[in-house]
């Protein structure tokens, strides 16, 4: 099989690539090749349809005629094995050999289980990124079940909210002193902590799970808790091993310059499979979001269809809300902290020299987006009345020449 665009996977940023090709070539033709057989589907909703909150409708990531509309030919529940840069073709599970003209990597992330013994033999153990995953632990699920929960971030917090409710107990266990350890500071998950607690969930902290038995784990201290339903959720890798096996340089994800141009002739690499050069605090790290994931497909795409678009304003924004109380955060802790507490909550900011680096919300998030284009356009905050803005973003704190500007679209 021939084609002038190939694309492997079929999240953000693979979305975000075909929809930057059509900008410019409205015409070639585009091969899609997933291993997952649905059409895209937005993988954050997965704890809602758990929940019962969404239906399978209501989860996709663009409406199913998307592939028609946009002139897409889709392989899903197909993976590709192989990449040869050398003669521009792939080779897939089922015999297939495809070549193309231009290539986007865009595989997404793996979850990570930590070595753990007994693991492989656990009965309803599960991991929680796919909707493969939610509806093995709705199979499991029973009013009755005690659940347990390795992993305090962010997808362990989603599977607990979407579970706490419907099962007898529910547990997270983390070695870390306390929840979301990569995005929260001490003193703020302490305040998610307490909204943890007040809901049901028990917290083990500072521990692990050591073994799986049956139906039992043995934590790090010796305690022994028996569960149900078991969750690994400590977090994910870039699904780098299709680039890595082919030669295409990677390091903690495949390296792509500002068009998302790989070390390989004609191949490109969007989402969360790739590094990114984070301008908060000016390291090159994995940045696994879906905002940036499309934004770096789209740059794909149109550079792929001989456009000319670039990326380099990456740096991690993480929102989420576990029943009602709700998290955003954006950027780094580079910089001094400025605390402003609130009726129902906490924000804290990072400041250095005269630029916003990061800031952490725990409450009331309305027009925080705000925050975040300072953080983007590294505003200098003298320019802005920075005083009134920490207590509440809104639009009269900047220029009236701003306002009129791209932050008016901010919120």
């Amino acid at each position: 099989m021939k084609t002038k665009y190939l694309i492997i996977g079929n999240s953000a940023a693979a979305i975000g690539g075909v929809q930057g090709i059509r900008k410019v070539d409205k015409r070639s033709k585009i091969v899609l090749v997933a291993d997952e057989p649905y059409s895209t589907y937005s993988r954050p909703l997965i704890s809602y349809w758990l929940e019962g909150r969404v239906d399978r409708e209501h989860m996709v990531y663009r409406n199913p005629d998307f592939y028609r509309q946009y002139g897409v030919d889709t392989m899903l529940g197909t993976k590709v094995t192989a990449i040869d840069p050398a003669a521009h073709s792939v080779t897939t599970d089922d015999g297939k050999t495809i070549t193309y003209e231009q290539l986007l990597i865009a595989t997404g992330s793996n979850p990570f289980v930590p070595p753990i013994e007994g693991k492989e033999k656990a009965k309803n153990a599960f991991t929680f990124t796919t909707f493969d995953d939610a509806q093995g632990v709705k199979k499991a699920l029973k009013p009755d079940a005690k659940v347990v929960i390795m992993g305090g971030g962010l997808i362990g917090l989603k599977a607990a909210e979407a579970l706490i409710d419907q099962v007898a107990s529910l547990t997270i266990v983390d070695l870390a002193d306390r929840v979301m350890p990569s995005v929260l500071d001490a003193e703020v998950a302490q305040v998610m902590q307490q909204h943890l607690t007040d809901l049901g969930m028990e917290l083990r902290l500072k521990t692990s799970i050591k073994s799986v038995n049956s139906m039992s784990v043995t934590l790090s201290d010796g305690a022994k808790l028996p569960y149900d339903i078991l969750i690994f959720a400590v977090g994910t890798r870039p699904n780098q091993a299709l680039a890595e096996t082919a030669g295409i340089a990677c390091e903690r994800g495949i390296l792509t310059n500002t068009s998302q141009l790989t070390s390989a002739a004609d191949i490109y690499a969007a989402g969360d499979c790739t590094q990114s050069h984070d301008i908060s605090a000016d390291v090159n790290r994995n940045i696994a979001i879906l905002p940036n994931a499309f934004m770096q497909g789209e740059t794909a795409g149109i550079n792929m269809a001989g456009g000319e678009a670039v990326f380099d304003k990456a740096f991690p924004i993480n929102s989420m809300g576990v029943k009602g109380f709700y998290m955003l955060t954006a950027g780094s802790t580079e910089g001094q902290p400025q605390i402003v507490k609130t009726p129902d909550g906490i924000r804290k900011f990072y400041i250095a020299g005269d630029t916003l680096k990061g800031y952490m919300i725990l409450g009331e998030c309305q027009r925080a987006g705000i925050y975040t284009d300072l953080i983007r356009q590294q505003t200098r905050l003298s320019t802005v009345d920075w005083d009134s803005l920490a207590k509440a973003p809104k639009l009269a704190a900047f220029d009236v020449s701003v306002r009129k500007a791209d932050l008016a679209q901010a919120h």
